[in-house]
C-alpha cells in the first residue's frame, strides 16, 4: 500500500507541474471555446448559464444569510441609538414647553385681571367662510387669487383672506359666486402693521417683489431683522393680531419683509367677516363667530 502510494504521488506530479504551466493557455483556450460555442449554438451556452446560476442560487442565499441578519443588526442599533438622542431631544423640549405653558397661564391670568380692572372693550370676533383657490393671475404685474365663494356666501370687498400661516391679502372685488384676492405682495397692496414687540406702526406695502417694504415709518424708528409683524387693526378693516411676516432685510434704510405665506401653493383660504359699525357699510356688523347667514 505504501509503495503504491508513492508510484501515484510520483505520476501525478508531472501532471500537476503541466497544469500548473499551461494553466493560462488552457483558461484562454476554454474561454475562447465557449465563446465560439456560444456563437454557434447560443440556446445551449443559455440553457448551461441558466444551470449555473440554478445551481449556485442557494449557495449564494446561504452565504448572503448572516451579512443580511448582520446589516440588519447593525441598522436596529443605530436605530436604537438614534431613537436615544431623539428621545433626549424631546424630553428638554417637553420640559421647556411645560415652562413656557406655565408662564402662558400666568400671563393669561394677569391679563383677565387687568381687562377687568380697566372694563376692556374687546373687538369683534370675526365669523369666517373657508373657499378654495381656482385660479391664480400669476403675472408679473398682477398678484391676485379668485376664490370660488362671493356675496352670497357672505364675501365682500375689503375683507382679509388669511390660511393657517397668516395673512394673505384682501378682496378686492366680489361678484355672486366668485371673489378676487388682492395679495400683500402686489403692487397695489396697502396694509397698515406693527412690530409685535416694540408696536412700532407702519404700513406695509406691496411692490410686485417677494419682500415687500415697509412705508410711512416713524423718524428714527428702528427695525431688527427677525422682528415679527402683525396687522395692526387701524382703520377698523382688517382684524388687529393676524401674523404678516418678519424683517429680513434694512439695506438703505427701507425694510423688507419676508411674508409667512407661501404665495406660490395657496389652495383653501379664510375669509374673515370683520368690520367695525360704520366702517364698511355693505358688510354686516361682525358679532360672534359662527357661520355667516
Amino acid at each position: 500500500m505504501r509503495y503504491r502510494g508513492a508510484s501515484v504521488r510520483r505520476l501525478a506530479l508531472p501532471v500537476k507541474g503541466w497544469m500548473q504551466r499551461f494553466a493560462f493557455a488552457l483558461l484562454v483556450s476554454a474561454s475562447i471555446g465557449i465563446l465560439l460555442l456560444g456563437r454557434v449554438d447560443s440556446q445551449f451556452v443559455e440553457r448551461l448559464r441558466t444551470g449555473v446560476t440554478d445551481g449556485m442560487a442557494p449557495i449564494l442565499q446561504a452565504m448572503s444569510q448572516p451579512t443580511a441578519t448582520a446589516a440588519a443588526i447593525v441598522g436596529d442599533i443605530r436605530a436604537m441609538a438614534d431613537l436615544y438622542g431623539e428621545n433626549e431631544r424631546l424630553r428638554g423640549t417637553n420640559e421647556r414647553l411645560l415652562q413656557w405653558q406655565a408662564v402662558a397661564r400666568g400671563l393669561e391670568q394677569e391679563n383677565l385681571a387687568f381687562r377687568d380692572l380697566l372694563n376692556l372693550v374687546d373687538d369683534p370676533r370675526p365669523a369666517f367662510i373657508t373657499a378654495r383657490v381656482i385660479g391664480d393671475a400669476g403675472g408679473a404685474f398682477v398678484r391676485t387669487v379668485l376664490l370660488n365663494a362671493g356675496t352670497d356666501d357672505g364675501v365682500r370687498v375689503g375683507q382679509a383672506a388669511v390660511n393657517a400661516e397668516g395673512l394673505v391679502g384682501r378682496v378686492v372685488e366680489a361678484g355672486r359666486r366668485s371673489a378676487r384676492i388682492l395679495l400683500l405682495t402686489d403692487l397695489n397692496s396697502r396694509v397698515p402693521v406693527v412690530l409685535e414687540l416694540t408696536r412700532v406702526p407702519a404700513i406695509l406695502a406691496g411692490d410686485n417683489s417677494d419682500n415687500p417694504r415697509l412705508a410711512f415709518t416713524p423718524v428714527n424708528a428702528l427695525f431688527e431683522p427677525g422682528e415679527r409683524l402683525v396687522t395692526s387693526g387701524h382703520g377698523g378693516m382688517l382684524p388687529p393680531g393676524l401674523p404678516v411676516g418678519e424683517v429680513v432685510s434694512t439695506a438703505s434704510g427701507v425694510a423688507r419683509i419676508r411674508p409667512y405665506v407661501n404665495f406660490s401653493a395657496l389652495e383653501y383660504l379664510r375669509v374673515l367677516d370683520f368690520t367695525l359699525p360704520g366702517v364698511l357699510p355693505a358688510t354686516r356688523t361682525a358679532g360672534p363667530a359662527g357661520p355667516l347667514p
